[in-house]
């Protein structure tokens, strides 16, 4: 039995139980993982509450998609992992066929990758969605280059934090946009070559005033809703609007007619076009594993919770003022 924790009805964080499940065996092509930290993700505050882009399939439901551990058992044809093995989890699966809010679960192979020397639990469930969401939109799917100018929104989140070190690390130049001057200076220091505080200041002006009229190659946005339109004015002809997330929650409107019709490429992403080709996931995991070696890549990690505090985990998340990952660690007796 692990502690595991389950949901039975869709709702706010008070629905999240901690409960003795059976683990079971890993069957062919999977894992079973002692889970030591998980990462927590908007995704799962989503699934929890019936708005993810999935509805939950059936009572009692998992949660999370992202941990590190060490492999505890392996399945049946699955190569390149023994017992003792530190690894990590991405995400790669549905939350309805797995899920590692728990103190041991069985994950799908695929998704597991070996966990670099020197890295620790709570650094490698911080590490991987972030870098690899990052990497696999900018440079896997856009094409990022040095000299190209790259606007990030939400950018105190993991994934804008992951992406302002992923563009400088190619020579790209990262722009952060924020609500408030609250986090502007953290953004700085997190390399930021510029950071526009989107209450206060025009975006698409400050950019086309950057780039000498020209625009952004890349606009990397996680709010979406009617904000794209603003957006929209600043990407330079031919650039790319990527939207990975709708943190705005409203209706997202095409810009492309408004605007007059300019040379612009708008395009949804999500990690798992990254981490279910194994081709690609090959890539980002050689990318984030070299970053990580040199020094170039670390895990911002704001603050970590324990299992049994999972309901207050994810409240802290919902609040939204951390900067960087949410990460929830497992005590074993």
């Amino acid at each position: 039995m692990a502690r595991t924790v389950r949901f039975h009805e869709v709702g706010g964080p008070e629905v999240l139980r901690l409960e003795d499940v059976p683990v079971g065996e890993p069957g062919p092509g999977e894992l079973l993982i002692r889970v030591d930290a998980i990462g927590l993700n908007r995704a799962e505050v989503l699934f929890r509450s019936g708005q993810y882009i999935e509805p939950v399939k059936e009572f009692p439901a998992r949660l999370g998609t992202e941990a590190a551990g060490v492999v505890e058992a392996v399945g049946a044809g699955v190569t390149g992992f023994t017992a003792g093995q530190p690894v990590s989890v991405v995400p790669a699966f549905s939350m309805n066929e797995y899920g590692v809010y728990a103190e041991r679960a069985v994950v799908p192979a695929r998704a597991v990758l070996h966990r670099p020397e020197g890295l620790d639990a709570v650094a490698g469930a911080a590490i991987w969605m972030p870098y690899v969401t990052a990497y696999g939109a900018l440079v896997e799917v856009a094409g990022m280059r040095a000299g190209d100018t790259v606007v990030l929104t939400a950018a105190s989140s993991s994934v804008g934090l992951a992406a302002i070190q992923v563009a400088r690390s190619v020579g790209a130049v990262p722009v952060a946009t924020t609500r408030t001057r609250a986090k502007a200076e953290a953004l700085r220091k997190a390399g930021a070559a510029d950071v526009i505080v989107t209450q206060e200041e025009d975006v698409a002006e400050r950019i086309l005033d950057r780039t000498a009229g020209r625009g952004a190659e890349f606009v990397f946005d996680a709010v979406a809703g009617p904000g794209v339109v603003d957006l929209a004015r600043a990407v330079a002809p031919g650039g790319t609007l990527l939207l990975y997330g709708a943190l705005s929650g409203q209706p997202t409107p095409y810009p492309g007619f408004e605007l007059g019709m300019p040379a612009l490429n708008m395009r949804t992403y999500t990690l798992h076009e990254t981490t279910r080709d194994p081709e690609r996931l090959r890539r980002a995991e050689a990318f984030v594993a070299s970053g990580l070696r040199t020094g170039v890549f670390a895990p911002v990690v704001d603050r970590t919770f324990a299992l049994a505090d999972i309901a207050e985990a994810h409240r802290y998340l919902e609040a939204g003022a951390q900067v960087g990952k949410i990460v929830v660690t497992v005590a074993h007796h």
